[in-house]
């Protein structure tokens, strides 16, 4: 198809096959193989043959099975959070965190290496948007400055930027933003990378109990498997779920495997 490379064909956890060629493959997002983790796929199988492939129906009406609450019950445990809501994709969190601000915020500034996930949610704010210098906090403070008084910016960057690997100061960003701002962080990087216990970047950064911070994920990188999640306050998350159309309308997941008692309180 044209735009598009050419396919790969996994032959094993390691090796694809690429134009006849069999190549070791260290590339794509699944950081420690996880997705075809002998263990995950097995999990994967019996949800499937238990649970079929999904409810057919968004989270509002039919589709709110249990299994969604533990599992947004243990992120929000991993990441140390007030409460996580899962979404249908780590690009689509962004959107839904957009949707919950808009109204709530006057300003979006971007690090102008943000993910492409940003700079769409940014669109949905409803508020005038600009850029800053990449990783820069005095080039945050500066930006800061031009606004308006009595502004609510919501300051929008990725924890780790995947192009160049670079780590977020969002310690720094914090100090300069005002206390009606917001600070959102995608971690799709830095979830199960950075930080002492795998937290990502605001663990790194030591700012994960700020209330200005709303953090979102993936799950098809470090932890090998689909979805997002929003990862912030109860407050929030009730009002995302209120105002966000893009939650509302989409049907969620297929639903994950229920973990064996032992593993339910980890």
């Amino acid at each position: 198809m044209s735009g598009l490379p050419a396919p790969l064909r996994p032959v094993d956890r390691t090796s694809v096959e690429c134009r006849g060629r069999r190549l070791t493959y260290f590339g794509g997002c699944d950081y420690y193989r996880l997705a075809t983790h002998p263990v995950v796929v097995a999990a994967a199988r019996e949800a499937l043959e238990t649970l079929g492939m999904g409810v057919a129906a968004a989270r509002g009406t039919t589709g709110n099975h249990p299994l969604y609450l533990e599992l947004e019950a243990w992120l929000a445990r991993f990441f140390a959070t007030e409460r996580a809501l899962l979404i249908g994709s780590g690009y689509a969190s962004n959107a839904v965190v957009a949707q919950g601000l808009a109204g709530d915020v006057s300003h979006a500034l971007l690090d102008e290496n943000a993910h492409a996930s940003l700079q769409d949610a940014a669109r949905l704010m409803d508020c005038p948007a600009g850029t800053f210098r990449h990783g820069d906090p005095e080039a945050l403070q500066r930006s800061l400055r031009r606004l308006p008084r009595g502004s609510r910016p919501c300051v929008l960057t990725d924890g780790l930027f995947g192009r160049d690997g670079k780590v977020a100061p969002l310690a720094e960003y914090l100090d300069r933003l005002p206390a009606s701002g917001y600070l959102v962080v995608d971690e799709a990087h830095s979830a199960g990378v950075l930080g002492a216990r795998g937290r990502g970047a605001a663990e790194f950064a030591g700012v994960g109990d700020d209330v200005r911070l709303i953090r979102t994920c993936t799950l098809s990188k470090a932890f090998g498997a689909f979805g997002g999640a929003v990862l912030a306050g109860a407050r929030f998350v009730e009002r995302v779920v209120e105002r966000s159309r893009w939650f509302a309308a989409s049907t969620p997941i297929p639903c994950p495997r229920q973990p064996p008692p032992w593993q339910r309180g980890a």
